[in-house]
């Protein structure tokens, strides 16, 4: 068995583990900073929208032109009067979009672009697309996020319970937040397939939070019948016993998706490969550390409140401390009995709670031979 595979048996078995539930305050720490600088950054920056959420044109041509990225730039947002970005595409020709555009503008402009950039006209396509159609699509995405939300809440509310529902809405909440606020301090695009990334990753991020949850269901069956452990530690040794398959999840889902961010969007120039690739890199790695550090947690925080959990922590604290006392008293008689010699030649002890030798049997110590 390789080392990894033999940590993830210990772990399982309760051999070794990190005590992620005992830390969660440090834990919620370092999301609520996370979460306010995505917010920020939200509030700041602002999302850059595509043409498909408020109109506009797309010219990509089919040809490599001679004409710079910032030439050609410069002349799309002089001959429209609008803000314009171009991208360098892998087959050397130009993606230019300019936002905020008719179609009558669009057909404008389409010639004299051509002349800027030293290419016949038949060379340039252009697409125009109305901010109703973007409108339409945003609704339709909130829509899906809300329907979604609902029925996930509805599910594990009935599989599992009401405590381990709102925990997976928080975390799912928790990487919505920070995938949105990593979108708005790079600036990509927020294009159809951002709204695609960021609908994916929702199942993703709750993955790992329902298996986690499964094995807590499990181990805390006949949780109030013992005084070994409570809730929390049950719940620690349910997230332990799956981290190593968490981790392992992840880090296969991510190699792909970053294959597709780095290689497809960075050296190719593959626009759309950006806008999902960037959502499912972020909303993977953020939902793998919602369902470790945050939704087990905040589950064991909601369940420790339950007046049963809290009785159960009472008994298992009392019971530890009587064992720790019966254990303090073991040790004192460092391992004689009370009043035996400490070694050859040493005194009895004598006094009060000094307690004698038993007798030897009888029959014992005599001399073999013919009774008197």
């Amino acid at each position: 068995m390789s080392r990894l595979g033999s940590m993830g048996a210990r772990l399982y078995r309760g051999e070794v583990g990190y005590d992620f539930v005992a830390k969660r305050k440090i834990w919620y720490g370092i999301s609520i900073l996370i979460t306010i600088t995505a917010i920020v950054g939200l509030a700041v920056r602002g999302l850059n929208l595509g043409i498909e959420f408020q109109g506009g044109a797309v010219f990509t041509t089919t040809q490599s032109s001679s004409v710079s990225v910032t030439h050609a730039q410069d002349a799309a947002e002089k001959l429209s009067g609008h803000d314009a970005t171009v991208q360098k595409l892998g087959n050397g020709g130009m993606r230019i979009q300019v936002s905020g555009i008719d179609t009558g503008t669009a057909d404008k402009i389409h010639g004299s672009l051509a002349k800027e950039l030293n290419l016949p006209l038949d060379k340039i396509a252009a697409d125009v697309v109305g901010p109703s159609w973007g409108e339409t699509i945003a609704t339709k995405a909130w829509e899906g996020l809300a329907i979604f939300m609902v029925l996930v809440v509805i599910y594990l509310a009935i599989a599992f319970e009401w405590r381990m529902a709102l925990a997976a809405l928080v975390a799912l909440i928790h990487d919505l937040t920070i995938t949105v606020g990593v979108y708005a301090l790079v600036g990509f695009e927020v294009t159809q397939g951002t709204v695609i990334g960021l609908l994916t990753i929702l199942g993703y991020s709750l993955y790992d939070t329902v298996v986690v949850f499964d094995g807590l269901k499990e181990s805390s069956k006949d949780l109030k019948k013992q005084t070994r452990f409570t809730y929390s530690e049950i719940a620690n040794r349910s997230l332990n016993g799956t981290l190593v398959r968490s981790i392992n999840t992840t880090v296969v889902a991510l190699l792909p998706v970053a294959g597709l961010l780095f290689i497809g969007g960075g050296f190719l120039g593959a626009g759309m490969l950006n806008d999902i690739s960037l959502a499912l890199f972020v909303g993977l790695a953020a939902g793998a550390y919602s369902s470790i550090f945050i939704a087990t947690p905040l589950v064991a925080d909601l369940k420790e409140r339950d007046p049963a959990m809290k009785a159960l922590k009472k008994r298992v604290l009392a019971k530890r401390r009587a064992d720790a006392a019966k254990g303090e008293s073991a040790e004192q008689g460092d391992g004689t009995y009370p009043g035996q010699d400490e070694g050859p030649g040493a005194p009895a002890a004598a006094g009060a709670g000094s307690v004698r030798r038993p007798p030897a049997p009888r029959g014992r110590g005599r001399t073999p031979g013919k009774r008197r």
